[in-house]
């Protein structure tokens, strides 16, 4: 019988540096080999890909409510967790996540200000009993965030990237809120230290809570 995986998740405003931070901790742990499995939200599956490019392209003539926006969330979750994670996590792989369940209750629940309730039944609805065992919290201050992510390039930014400051300003406490409460799971990390630096600390932490799993 294999041993069960580890699910690990990355979480953070938009520009916090997730996905460098990801691509650096693949690094380490290609010697995985098929082993190793990276997820985005949206997306990871058939149907998750197609609502990632309703919500990342839905303009002015196209809008989305906000529960509307939820449910396509939790639809592309629902389908991720049951084809990709929970089946990589029985079989012992190491799943690196980009965004999971955390970042509904917070973009959707707190910045959205949907009901608490709603979001955490709607979430439990699509992840089950599947969470991750560890989460990397990228916390920047938005003001230096938005500016990374102009420096891309206004045609590059998504609906959700184009929301005002203050919806991150929003989001940013958000997460810092939830990471209070879950403190066991959530470690949270200085995005606007070097990229060397994040990574060799989230290596570190990795290597110290599951010595001998990342083999």
């Amino acid at each position: 019988m294999s041993r069960r995986g580890i699910f690990i998740s990355f979480e953070g405003v938009d520009g916090c540096g997730k996905s460098t931070q990801i691509k650096e901790l693949r690094r380490r742990l290609r010697r995985l080999g098929d082993r190793l499995v990276l997820t985005r939200e949206p997306g990871g599956t058939v149907l998750g890909e197609d609502v990632r490019r309703i919500l990342q392209q839905a303009d002015d003539r196209r809008e989305i409510t906000d529960k509307a926006e939820l449910l396509l969330f939790a639809a592309s979750r629902t389908e991720l967790v049951s084809e990709v994670i929970s089946p990589a996590i029985a079989s012992g792989k190491i799943v690196i996540a980009d965004r999971f369940l955390d970042s509904t209750t917070i973009y959707q629940g707190v910045a959205r200000g949907l009901p608490t309730e709603m979001v955490e039944t709607i979430n439990g609805i699509a992840v089950g009993d599947c969470l991750p065992d560890i989460t990397f919290l990228m916390d920047i201050d938005p003001s230096d965030s938005r500016r990374r992510m102009t420096t891309r390039g206004n045609a590059d930014l998504d609906r959700i990237e184009k929301m005002p400051e203050a919806f991150f300003h929003q989001v940013r406490q958000g997460y810092l809120d939830l990471a209070k409460k879950e403190p066991n799971r959530f470690v949270i990390i200085d995005a606007m230290e070097k990229v060397s630096t994040i990574a060799e600390r989230i290596w570190a932490t990795l290597t110290e809570r599951y010595d001998g799993l990342l083999d």
